[in-house]
């Protein structure tokens, strides 16, 4: 009897092995965190009323589907992992799509269809999340009537709370049911980011109100680079999606249409938060360069007040300073005090020239 790993899945004719290739050994049950040696991370057998089912091995979910009983496998792969993408490329008829934005490493969203199938890129937060422009990483999923496949580099929050949620028993009914409640993790999770977000330009707004000067530039100007990175790697999502179910495939139930149309709406709301707090970061950042173009104007006004006042006792001190015959004063036995006091008076009248200049009107 054929080995079930080194078959492809059903409805797939794979490509035959080469002479002398050694055969797949099958991977012992890893937990969830974990990945067999063809990169699987966590696979689950979902029927909409039945128990679900984990299929922590390949050979588990090849067994399952050989053997459909309705719903549909999840399979989530980690492409870190070198045997991932060449055993999803055997095994599994990977679409032209996924292929082609594997090598080229597209992480553009989009979610489009192919043949009788759905492909989407989707951008989400990595698990360790900590507001840094590079915690954003790429998805990469492939969505059939009985069979979806996803893979990822970096461990994603949005996958993971997903995951979690198969786990403790939550069902969804169709394999396009449980791209929607990935969307909606993901709007929960950017949520969540502009939440934290939010609270902390409230604390960078108050300090600048209070007249203090909140030492945080930095921080406002990584969390402007992180809204616009978000902005920019999500926002065709939505449109993307309402552009798949114009024209979806066969087996979409109406019910899922609807579904994600109403995730893609609050995915939408989602990304117009992030909009306008990048409006409020940006009017930070002008009021933060602003107050620091005033103190530089103090300042430098300052100086030049210093400058101006410590210009009779240079002039003065320069002029006596120099060794040449002729210099006033010089056998003079009141010399010195004659000299400090014609400082102190060329002082004086050039402090009462600014304070003239200073307070006299404008016109």
């Amino acid at each position: 009897m054929p080995d079930p790993v080194s078959e492809s899945l059903p409805g797939h004719s794979p490509d035959p092995a080469p002479a002398g290739r050694p055969p797949v050994s099958l991977a012992p049950q890893v937990s969830s965190y974990g990945s067999d040696q063809q990169g699987l991370i966590c696979g689950f057998w979902i029927h909409p009323e039945r128990e679900t089912q984990a299929l922590p091995t390949l050979a588990e979910a090849q067994v399952r589907l050989e053997q459909p009983e309705g719903g549909f496998v999840w399979l989530h792969f980690n492409l870190s992992h070198s045997g991932a993408l060449p055993w999803l490329a055997k095994h599994a008829a990977l679409a032209d799509s996924f292929v082609e934005a594997q090598q080229a490493g597209s992480r553009s969203s989009r979610i489009e269809r192919d043949g009788d199938q759905l492909f989407a890129v989707l951008n989400d937060v990595t698990f360790d999340f900590a507001f840094d422009v590079g915690d954003v990483s790429t998805l990469w999923m492939q969505v059939s009537q009985h069979l979806v496949l996803s893979a990822r580099r970096s461990p994603l929050r949005s996958v993971d709370r997903l995951r979690m949620a198969v786990k403790r028993g939550e069902r969804p009914h169709s394999s396009l049911g449980l791209l929607d409640h990935l969307l909606r993790d993901q709007a929960d999770e950017l949520q969540r980011i502009v939440r934290q977000a939010t609270e902390r330009v409230d604390d960078i707004e108050d300090a600048l109100l209070a007249g203090r000067r909140p030492g945080a530039d930095s921080e406002v100007a990584q969390l402007r680079r992180l809204m616009v990175r978000l902005q920019r790697l999500l926002a065709p999502e939505p449109s993307a999606l309402l552009r798949m179910l114009s024209n979806p495939p066969a087996w979409v139930a109406e019910s899922d249409k609807q579904q994600l149309q109403q995730a893609s709406e609050e995915f939408s709301l989602v990304l117009r938060d992030i909009q306008a707090l990048q409006e409020r970061i940006r009017a930070v950042q002008d009021e933060t360069a602003a107050r620091v173009a005033q103190e530089n104007n103090r300042t430098l006004y300052l100086l030049t007040m210093v400058t101006v006042l410590a210009l009779p006792i240079n002039l003065i001190s320069g002029l006596f300073g120099m060794n040449v015959g002729g210099l006033p004063f010089l056998d003079h036995p009141h010399g010195f005090v004659v000299v400090v006091s014609l400082i102190v008076v060329l002082t004086v009248v050039v402090t009462g020239l600014l304070v003239w200049a200073v307070r006299k009107p404008s016109r």
